[in-house]
C-alpha cells in the first residue's frame, strides 16, 4: 500500500500568522493533535502539534537552565527557546520544514519515518504543495478495514495450519 491510499485528503491547515489561541481552539474543537502550516500559495512551511505547547510561559513550563547550561546552549538556542515559550503566532512556535512523504511512498516507509522521527503525523506533498496527511489514526482505520476483510480462523484451525501460515508469511518476507 501507498500513502495516498490511507491519507486524509481534506487537511485542516493554518497560516504562520494564525494566533496560537486560534490554532489551539481549532485543534480542540476538531479533536486533532496537529496542524500543517501553509503559506498563502498553499506551500507547506511547517507543522504545529500538541508538543509545541508543552514548554509555554503561560503554564510555567518554559525551559529553565542554570548559568552553566545557558552558557553551553548559546545565545541562539536561548533566544529560540524564549520565542517558542512566549510566541503568539503559529509561525513563532511551529516546527519549520517538517518531514514529508509523497503520495507514492510505501506505507512501510511511512511507518518507518514516523517511528524513527518519533512523530505522530507526516504531511503528504506533491512538489511543495500539501495534498494530504498520514496520521497514526489513519493506520488504525486501515487496520480495522483490512481486519474486517480477513476471515477469522475457524475454531477447528489446528496448530499445524497456523504454523504453515506463519512459515509462508516468513518465507514471503525473506
Amino acid at each position: 500500500m501507498r500513502a495516498h491510499q490511507i491519507m486524509t485528503q481534506q487537511v485542516i491547515t493554518v497560516g504562520a500568522d494564525t494566533s496560537i489561541v486560534e490554532a489551539v481552539n481549532t485543534m480542540l474543537q476538531l479533536h486533532i493533535s496537529g496542524l500543517p502550516v501553509v503559506d498563502a500559495a498553499g506551500k507547506l512551511i511547517g507543522i504545529i502539534s500538541e508538543g509545541d505547547f508543552i514548554r509555554r510561559a503561560e503554564t510555567g513550563t518554559s525551559r529553565k537552565r542554570g548559568r552553566w547550561l545557558t552558557f553551553l546552549a548559546g545565545a541562539d538556542r536561548i533566544a529560540a527557546d524564549f520565542v517558542h515559550a512566549h510566541g503568539r503566532k503559529v509561525g513563532e512556535i511551529m516546527t519549520p520544514d517538517p518531514v514529508t512523504v509523497t503520495e507514492n511512498t510505501p506505507l512501510d516507509r511511512v511507518a518507518q519515518i514516523m517511528e524513527s522521527e518519533n512523530i505522530k503525523r507526516v504531511p503528504v506533498v506533491r512538489g511543495d504543495r500539501l495534498v494530504g496527511i498520514v496520521t497514526r489514526a489513519d493506520f488504525l482505520a486501515t487496520v480495522a478495514d483490512l481486519a474486517r476483510e480477513i476471515p477469522s480462523p475457524s475454531p477447528s484451525a489446528d496448530d499445524d495450519h497456523i504454523r504453515s501460515a506463519v512459515m509462508a508469511e516468513i518465507e514471503q518476507a525473506a
